[in-house]
């Protein structure tokens, strides 16, 4: 078998048996979460991008009521576990936006790419546990089609001071 049938044959796998993701907007309610109003863009952007049957959206952070959940660099200031509810918090807003984007939740097909950013304190390398409080929450809103390819990236400084940030590629009907 060559790599190209391998692929197909992996990736038919992986589709087969997905949770009917027309279900998202149950499994959130299940989850007892609601998805917040998009926050207007702080800078000359746009909160999402669609394109064909892609949907790119702009970086999150952690905000909800209006306010950021946390604030200062993971490793410092804010915990390790801190920073994956803060990456949550992205992560339900980022659904916001892909929602907006996509005419409803339901209509998201799978989420592609995650970049998580994870304002760090000298030394600090634990950006993937972070990051993982917004893989997890992908996951358990869209099962197998919530598992993404993704990237955990320290940095050292966030806007307004925030310890995450969070961008994502979907695929939407």
């Amino acid at each position: 078998m060559n790599y190209a049938t391998g692929f197909v044959n992996f990736v038919g796998k992986t589709l087969r048996g997905l949770r009917d993701v027309s279900q998202a907007s149950e499994r959130l309610k299940e989850l007892g979460l609601v998805l917040p109003e998009v926050a207007k863009p702080v800078a000359a952007y746009v909160p999402a991008v669609r394109t064909g049957n892609l949907v790119f959206v702009s970086g999150q952070l952690p905000v909800a009521g209006g306010r950021l959940t946390a604030s200062g660099k993971v490793g410092a200031e804010v915990t390790e576990e801190e920073g994956r509810k803060a990456a949550r918090q992205c992560a339900l807003n980022a659904l916001a936006v892909l929602a907006e984007a996509a005419g409803g939740i339901d209509n998201v097909v799978r989420i592609v790419k995650v970049t998580g950013y994870v304002a760090s304190a000298p030394g600090f390398t634990g950006q993937p546990g972070v990051v993982n409080g917004a893989s997890e929450l992908f996951r358990d809103v869209f099962g197998p089609g919530g598992e993404h390819a993704r990237a955990a990236v320290g940095v050292a400084e966030l806007p307004l001071g925030a310890p995450v940030e969070v961008e994502l590629v979907a695929e939407v009907r």
